[in-house]
């Protein structure tokens, strides 16, 4: 069992669904040209966007295909695959990392969408901005009914040209790692088949 489906789903479905665009921070380099202000606005967009998916009155079903696009506005989607993919994506053809980013966005809309319900009256508050080395910090926190209030931190940057969150910590946990040892076990299990390993992922969630 993975660390993070170890901590109640809520945390973890929120952790996924804001998220899913994630990247190890050591990555991040090169100059800051996006500010502490940019950063929070980033956040707040993103949140208001979370919950009219949320609050729209769909199916979880129905919602999948408005949260994967939520995932590519808000994420830096080919590097957050690259990542979790880790060093496999270093043998990975293009056209494979172009199949596994797709499936991958595709695979957390579908494994997470099917909770989106539970975060129907509840609100994400954005605490601070502030830079860190190459990137930002966001820091927010979560109010869910029936839950304590937990942390959320996004890091944010515009290595890629847009303003994008590449990294989430929900409570000090790592979701990069978390989803980065998923994936590990998967392509494990199809004996470092790539190929056979994408093909697994289009079918689950």
């Amino acid at each position: 069992m993975s660390i993070l489906t170890q901590t109640n789903f809520t945390r973890r479905s929120f952790g996924l669904m804001a998220s899913a665009a994630i990247l190890w921070a050591g990555n991040v380099g090169g100059a800051i040209a996006l500010t502490a202000g940019q950063a929070r606005s980033l956040i707040d967009a993103m949140v208001v966007d979370i919950f009219k998916i949320i609050d729209s009155g769909k199916s979880s079903k129905s919602m999948y295909g408005d949260f994967e696009k939520f995932f590519n506005k808000y994420g830096d989607v080919p590097i957050i695959a690259r990542q979790v993919l880790g060093v496999d994506s270093r043998r990975a053809t293009s056209r494979q990392m172009s199949a596994f980013t797709k499936a991958f966005s595709g695979y957390l809309s579908r494994k997470y969408g099917k909770r989106f319900r539970e975060f129907i009256g509840g609100r994400i508050q954005v605490d601070s901005s502030r830079a860190v080395k190459s990137f930002f910090e966001v820091k927010t926190t979560a109010f869910l009914k029936g839950q304590a209030p937990f942390n959320v931190t996004f890091l944010v940057s515009d290595k890629s040209g847009r303003d994008k969150f590449f990294n989430m910590y929900i409570e000090g946990i790592n979701v990069t790692l978390t989803e980065k040892a998923e994936i590990g076990a998967m392509l494990d299990r199809r004996g470092g088949n790539i190929d056979k390993m994408i093909a697994d992922l289009k079918r689950a969630g």
